[in-house]
């Protein structure tokens, strides 16, 4: 374990308690696992899996009958984190404010829209 002794290595907002207990009631499992994988813009992608127990080898944080599991080799990186659930029009989902992490990728995350006059040039050109 990677963490300061009586410490949580990660903690949930009320919103993100809420969600995971919802989920872990729903489909009857044992919690919520998180852990790291290679891959995207940034080199690291979180993963997440409702699972039916805990690995031998994972820190189980429970906090207000929420469980969440910590893969072994995600333990060092997801120290003092705060998970968040949010809902917006356009999606909800789980958020991580890791204050390890030092840059982070916005693929897909961001749109910019064109401004009027070229649209409206577009538009005029059909």
């Amino acid at each position: 374990m990677f963490g300061i002794p009586g410490k949580q290595a990660v903690t949930l907002t009320p919103a993100a308690i809420a969600q995971v207990r919802k989920l872990m009631e729903r489909d009857g499992r044992a919690g919520l696992r998180i852990g790291l994988k290679k891959g995207g813009c940034a080199g690291m992608e979180y993963t997440m899996d409702f699972v039916d127990e805990a690995d031998g080898n994972d820190e189980v944080v429970e906090q207000d009958g929420a469980r969440v599991m910590i893969a072994p080799m995600a333990q060092m990186f997801l120290f003092g984190t705060e998970i968040d659930y949010q809902t917006s029009l356009l999606e909800s989902g789980f958020h991580f404010n890791n204050p390890n992490v030092t840059d982070a990728c916005g693929c897909g995350e961001s749109i910019k829209f064109k401004d009027v006059e070229e649209l409206q040039a577009e538009r005029g050109a059909d």
